[in-house]
């Protein structure tokens, strides 16, 4: 009977001991990455697909259909991004949610050809959608809409950084932090303007694990390029920060998730007219012409900050690192070095994230005591 008695619980402990030896496996089981294969992409990428290219609403309705009934929009200019292919041609697009005019029911649709080095095209599909087109937006929350289309709804949550900050230690004496931003290509940043020197400064962002590996250039190790995103940050020596000083420019030419963080700034986030005032105080002459987003009145520009440079190779990156060890450079100009000094003729380049098109730097030039962040481009 004792015997008996006791097997209920050898049983449980046999049980358990078993259950913790198994955990392990299902919690490893569940870190493992998803594995993509060629195979899928082949299978994708060759079978017979039609889709509506030439009517944008119908092309809106498809993508509605094609996503999740609930979705989470990273970037914060608020681009919700895909891509598909179509007869072996890889097409890309977005939907933007724009904090000036979304709670007025609007929706910014485009779609196009994605651009390679080899084969430009700019031709790009981009409309603005509302309640006239049978498109509607409604507020739930602050930071989540609902967007209808016909029959299919989805809810779009958009990224809440509200309560980040950087550390006091990413900050100098006299930056202004603007905002928090979150990159298309997973990085995230703080948006910090130094009022003395009137530039401005995209500071990683180290309260979160950052999503690429660095690594030292080959000529020093106070350079760092992100092995996947190809960004290249100064780790300074005056602040516990690294600034991004480049982004590789083939990621640029082609306008990819890799272009850099120009077109991701804190619209959410802004404060009253900070960003607008620390436009005007960098470049005196957008007084007047842009709103508290750096946007014209219109819509049809943004000005583009942008102090980073574009680089081919780890030699471009140098001048950065040669900059802030002058031993003759003053002081108070140290963290001048961590911007681009405005080359040739800027030239006009399409930004398909929304129909939009900034200006870029060429960004083949030595950093600048005090230089511009960037101008004003068109949007069709």
């Amino acid at each position: 009977m004792v015997a008996n008695a006791l097997r209920p619980h050898r049983f449980l402990s046999i049980a358990a001991a078993i259950l913790s030896a198994a955990m392990p496996l299902a919690a490893s089981a569940a870190d493992r990455p998803r594995v993509y294969t060629n195979e899928q992409y082949i299978d994708e990428l060759t079978r017979p697909t039609s889709v509506p290219l030439d009517d944008p609403k119908a092309m809106l309705a498809f993508i509605l259909e094609s996503i999740p009934d609930r979705v989470n929009v990273y970037p914060t200019e608020n681009y919700y991004y895909f891509y598909f292919h179509h007869r072996g041609t890889r097409y890309a697009g977005n939907i933007r949610l724009d904090a000036k005019d979304r709670d007025e029911g609007k929706l910014h649709f485009a779609y196009f050809v994605e651009l390679t080095e080899w084969v430009k095209d700019d031709a790009i599909t981009y409309r603005v959608f509302g309640k006239e087109d049978g498109v509607a937006v409604e507020r739930i929350e602050p930071l989540r809409y609902r967007v209808t289309l016909g029959s299919r709804s989805v809810i779009f949550q958009l990224n809440d950084l509200s309560k980040v900050v950087p550390p006091k230690t990413a900050l100098g004496p006299d930056d202004q932090y603007l905002g928090p931003v979150f990159d298309e290509s997973g990085i995230r940043f703080f948006l910090v303007f130094n009022r003395k020197l009137r530039i401005f400064h995209y500071v990683l962002d180290e309260t979160v694990p950052v999503a690429d590996e660095l690594f030292p250039a080959q000529f020093t190790n106070r350079i760092l390029i992100g092995r996947r995103t190809g960004y290249a940050f100064y780790d300074e020596h005056r602040l516990k920060r690294k600034i991004l000083i480049g982004v590789f420019e083939a990621n640029s030419s082609v306008n990819n998730a890799f272009d850099g963080p120009f077109d991701q700034l804190p619209d959410n986030f802004i404060k009253g007219d900070e960003l607008r005032e620390a436009i005007i105080a960098a470049d005196p002459t957008q007084a007047g012409r842009i709103d508290r987003h750096g946007g014209s009145e219109d819509g049809s520009s943004r000005y583009l900050i942008g102090p980073y440079t574009y680089y081919r190779s780890e030699q471009d990156l140098m001048p950065f690192h040669e900059c802030a060890t002058d031993k003759k450079l003053p002081r108070e100009l140290y963290w001048a070095c961590f911007v681009i000094r405005e080359g040739a003729e800027d030239e006009n380049e399409d930004d398909t994230d929304g129909g939009a098109a900034e200006e870029k730097k060429d960004g083949k030039t030595a950093p600048a005591a005090v230089a511009p962040a960037g101008k004003t481009g068109k949007r069709p």
